[in-house]
């Protein structure tokens, strides 16, 4: 049976957890594996609205074991608050495993993650200040501390030591602020460890496991593929790889037993933080979009930076991920727009890039070429197969489609779970 892999295809927040979350209607397992609680999804079921930051979307699925899988860094206080707020709300997490292997974000992480940034001053990446790059950092670094460390006392207190050993020095002498007492580090992981215990396990085995036995893995990445640390717009990226390569690192399934990779990319472009965005909006439609798309961060609330589409980074993500699908997210946001740009190519210091220029400097200085299409007035949020929408409506997806190297297999028209088109099924 086959392990789907979901993939955002732009700078994030397209939409992948309604993706997953339509998909956990049919799955068995849903895995997130990579990033931390700053890769946010905001999921509508019934009308109700669930913002989750570090569990896997599929948890609001009752038939779904929910997997925060080896490649993730797992912030210990905002999963129990997490996990309280669904509870609070009659969604059961019972079923949540965790890997023993993924790494944990300590409080020193959040500390240096802000102090780095604000001494960065205009070269700041734009970082949640979550701690997650730090994380990744000594996870990189041999420094990092396990989830299987906090049931020995005594390894864990060795790994935060040597961990302070060089952050304190840095705090202090560099960054001006306290030192971080060892005590203090050690108690706070230790107070998660008996409530963690029932969730660990061997996630690698029970994933490749459930394979065998013909189950449905879908591995949710967080982020997106341009916001990879490899093939995204660096320095302007995450730690980790959310491209679907990665997810075969960070759930520890080889990457033979994928069947599917599906692209998750919306119907215009968004991005938070710094960084170079060629088809970025400074104008009243730039505002638009952001209000009409409800274009706030899940995690922080920033408002998102908006543009069109730009089918150079859906082809780019299409060749790097080898997408077999997209899902094409926020369709109804355009209604009403009279006529549609799409970015088609980029034009730098007067040569034509069909494709994603080589250098960071090339893609900083990259303009948009658009190509222009008619658009529609009728409301599309009850349509629910493709010849419900209006003609130009269809007209523009098969466009997209064409220009983006994969054939558009969900249409989203709506933020609930139910508005959506289904051309392809992700499944069969």
């Amino acid at each position: 049976m086959p392990a789907i892999v979901v993939v955002g295809a732009q700078w994030g927040d397209e939409g992948k957890g309604k993706t997953t979350d339509i998909l956990g209607t049919r799955v068995d397992y849903v895995v997130k594996p990579n990033g931390g609680n700053n890769a946010g999804h905001t999921v509508v079921v019934g009308g109700e609205k669930y913002e989750l930051k570090l569990l896997p979307a599929g948890i609001l699925s009752p038939n779904v074991v929910p997997v925060i899988g080896n490649g993730v860094v797992v912030n210990l206080e905002a999963l129990f608050q997490e996990i309280e707020m669904l509870e609070s709300r009659g969604a059961s997490t019972a079923a949540l495993k965790i890997s023993a292997n993924a790494h944990l974000v300590a409080p020193y992480h959040q500390t240096l993650d802000k102090v780095t940034e604000r001494f960065l001053g205009k070269r700041a990446i734009g970082t949640t200040g979550r701690g997650i790059g730090p994380a990744y950092m000594d996870k990189a670094g041999r420094l990092g501390i396990r989830v299987q460390d906090i049931f020995d006392e005594s390894i864990l207190r060795q790994k935060v030591e040597g961990s302070l050993r060089q952050k304190n020095q840095l705090l202090v002498k560099i960054y001006n602020r306290r030192d971080v007492d060892v005590d203090e580090t050690v108690e706070w992981f230790l107070q998660f460890a008996e409530r963690l215990r029932p969730m660990v396990t061997d996630t690698s085995l029970l994933l490749n496991n459930a394979l065998d036995e013909g189950k449905v893995v879908v591995m949710e990445g967080g982020q997106a593929t341009m916001l990879d640390v490899d093939h995204g717009t660096y320095p302007f990226v995450t730690s980790s790889n959310p491209s679907a390569g990665g997810a075969v690192v960070g759930t520890g399934i080889g990457p033979t037993r994928i069947n599917r990779v599906v692209g998750i990319i919306k119907a215009y472009t968004t991005r938070v933080g710094a960084g170079p965005f060629p088809t970025e909006l400074f104008d009243d439609m730039g505002v638009y979009l952001q209000k009409t798309g409800g274009e706030y961060g899940v995690n922080t609330g920033r408002p998102r930076r908006c543009g069109w589409y730009d089918a150079v980074v859906a082809r780019y993500a299409s060749r790097v991920n080898g997408f077999t699908d997209y899902v094409l997210t926020k369709l109804d946001v355009l209604s009403g727009i009279d006529e549609i740009p799409v970015c088609v190519a980029y034009d730098v210091d007067g040569v034509r890039h069909d494709e994603m220029p080589v250098s960071q400097t090339e893609f900083h200085h990259a303009k948009p070429i658009y190509e222009y299409f008619p658009g529609w007035k009728e409301d599309i949020t009850g349509a629910r197969t493709f010849e419900d929408l209006p003609e130009n409506a269809q007209k523009y997806v098969l466009k997209l489609e064409e220009l983006s190297g994969c054939r558009m297999s969900v249409i989203g028209v709506g933020p609930d779970r139910e508005q959506s088109i289904v051309r392809h099924s992700l499944l069969d």
